[in-house]
């Protein structure tokens, strides 16, 4: 299951007033959410309607997400994943594996509408904005940036390289295309981007063996 609670609560395994938590909750808002945002987008979702839709109320759900906000980040991860960048021994096919979630996702109407309205959200909010960052974002950085840590290790990628530099690098033109529309999300973007990269950071040792290929 993937993280749809909140990162920076104290009561992830129990509800309000030390009451158990119910899972089936936790899977359900998130999948009501996922609908909603897909059939009115962003502003048509409220708190009552994911309630309704997930067949619970509307307390049970403030309990693990304070607002509709909240709600989307939670959609969001659950869209998205957390945890996009796999290892299978080839570096270049993991950072393209992990930023084609991205891509994929993105084309869709919750991804092309909610995360531009959340983002512009989260300068007001710092709740939110640690939300954001602690569920969705730093989870799939953080896996992406083993994969780079991996191809150092295995000679593919050189030891000097600045891994933040390149995290933001590799999902940053998918994100822009996101937030602006100014460019199509195309299904060879992944692919596009990682070339680039690895044309620039890629040991001597990567380039003679991919170029034998």
């Amino acid at each position: 299951m993937v993280q749809t609670t909140r990162g920076s609560s104290n009561n992830a395994a129990r509800g309000g007033g030390g009451r158990p938590r119910d899972p089936r909750i936790d899977d359900a808002v998130p999948r009501a959410v996922i609908e909603i945002l897909n059939e009115v987008g962003y502003g048509g979702l409220t708190m009552e309607g994911a309630a309704t839709r997930a067949g619970t109320s509307k307390p049970a759900i403030r309990r693990r997400w304070p607002s509709r906000q909240h709600l989307v980040v939670g959609a969001l991860a659950a869209t998205v994943g957390t945890t996009p960048t796999p290892d299978t021994g080839c570096t270049h096919c993991d950072l393209i594996a992990g930023i084609s979630t991205l891509s994929d996702a993105f084309t869709t109407t919750i991804g092309r509408k909610a995360l531009p309205a959340v983002v512009a959200d989260l300068a007001d909010d710092p709740e939110l904005e640690k939300e954001f960052l602690d569920v969705f974002f730093n989870p799939r950085r953080a896996t992406t940036a083993k994969a780079l840590r991996r191809g150092i290790d295995r000679g593919d990628i050189r030891p000097d390289a600045d891994i933040d530099l390149l995290l933001d690098m590799l999902a940053s033109t998918t994100y822009y295309r996101v937030l602006f529309g100014h460019l199509p999300i195309t299904p060879d973007l992944a692919e596009s981007v990682v070339s680039v990269i690895m044309a620039g950071v890629a040991t001597e040792h990567w380039r003679s063996e991919h170029a034998e290929q």
